[in-house]
Formats: C-alpha cells, structure tokens, sequence
C-alpha cells in the first residue's frame, strides 16, 4: 500500500504520497505537483454512475494515480488525518473525503431525509469501506470518540466522519421546543450503538477571524 504522509511547513499543511508501484485515488483537483514515474488516469464513469452523481451531487470524477514516485496533495491552512480502514465502513462529512489507496472503494450513503436536510450533513455522504488508508480534510485536531453501546450527542458539524455501525439521527437538544431554542443548541446530532466517531471542531482563533473579516466589510446602506 503507499505511504501517506502529513507534511508541515510555515502554516500550511499537504499530503506527500510515496508510491512504490502502487495507485491511489484522490479527489478531483487535489494533486499539487507529482515527482517519477507517476501517470494519471481519470475515467469516465458509467450511465448509472452519471446519473446518480446528479441525483445525489456526489462527484464523479476522482482521478487514480499509478505508478513509483512522489505525489503532492495541494497545500491547505487547515489539517488532515489519515484513517486506516480494516475492512470496516466509515460514513465521512460532506467534502471530508480527500485521498485513499486504491484498494478502498468509495460510493455514496444516503442519510434518513429529515436528518440529512436539517442535520447539516446534507442527504448523501461519502462512504469509504475496504482495506487501506483514508485521507481526510479536517478544520482541526482531531479526536476519537469509542462508543460501546452508548449515546453520543454533538453539537453542530463537529463530526466529520463514523463508522457504519450507529445509528444517526437528528433531535431537540431538549424534550421541549422552548427549552431547546433558548439553550442556544436547539437541534443536535445523535449517534447511538457500537462504533467510532470522529470529531473535528473548527479551532476558535478561526472563528474569531471570521468574525473580525465580517466586522471590517463596508456596510451597506438600506
């Protein structure tokens, strides 16, 4: 399998892959610059798959890359984390998914419609299943979280990627509609079984850059 790597260098983060005769899958646009004898392949997908891209907005072109060589991942203020399958299903956030080896399949969940279209995670997913390492884009550190037979509940977007075996749904963060509209939370998602969460908060200096770039643009006159 190849080798993923984490490079960081003055702010910026990129995944360098080292292929030894091996090919790997990455999202479509994600390459930086590839050193040896490393050739790329983007196919074209069949009927079924074309018309199901359009149905669910899922992207249809991932390009392979095969051969031995070094391939550059494009550089991101942001973070990654490489997540090795083991024959499990993993269920990523919408635009998580980043690269993989080429052992690792990659389709499409589809979330229950009332969760998908007012939990955030929007009604189709990414799913990775297979033997193989996985990488993710993730906004900060990562942390796992081991459920056996518990409940998980998270705030917001946080969670960036679980394993098929929850249960996910989307509920008021208390039993009452008042009490869960003046918590400040109102609806959160909930993760119930045996399994793995992932979790990836937005760090809060990027939130409070977000907020002072809001507050220096001109205001407009009604």
């Amino acid at each position: 399998m190849a080798h993923f790597e984490i490079i960081e260098k003055e702010s910026l983060r990129l995944v360098k892959v080292t292929l030894q005769n091996e090919t790997v899958r990455t999202e479509s646009g994600a390459m930086y610059y590839i050193r040896g004898n490393v050739q790329m392949q983007s196919k074209a997908p069949s009927a079924g798959g074309f018309l199901k891209s359009l149905a669910t907005g899922e992207n249809i072109f991932r390009p392979t890359y095969t051969g031995t060589g070094e391939l550059y991942l494009e550089p991101s203020l942001a973070g990654y984390h490489i997540l090795e399958l083991d024959g499990s299903e993993w269920i990523l956030d919408t635009g998580a998914y980043w690269a993989s080896d080429g052992s690792i399949e990659v389709g499409i969940e589809r979330n229950k419609f009332v969760s998908g279209l007012i939990g955030g995670e929007g009604l189709f997913q990414t799913k990775v299943k297979g033997r193989g390492k996985v990488v993710m884009a993730a906004q900060g550190p990562v942390e796992v979280i081991n459920l056996q037979n518990d409940r998980l509940v998270v705030d917001g977007n946080f969670a960036i990627a679980r394993t098929n075996t929850l249960n996910y749904r989307v509920e008021k963060a208390t039993k009452s509609l008042l009490g869960s509209m003046t918590s400040g939370e109102f609806l959160v998602n909930t993760f119930e079984g045996t399994g793995t969460v992932l979790l990836a908060p937005i760090p809060y200096w990027k939130v409070m850059m977000i907020r002072q770039i809001t507050a220096a643009l001109p205001k407009t006159s009604s």
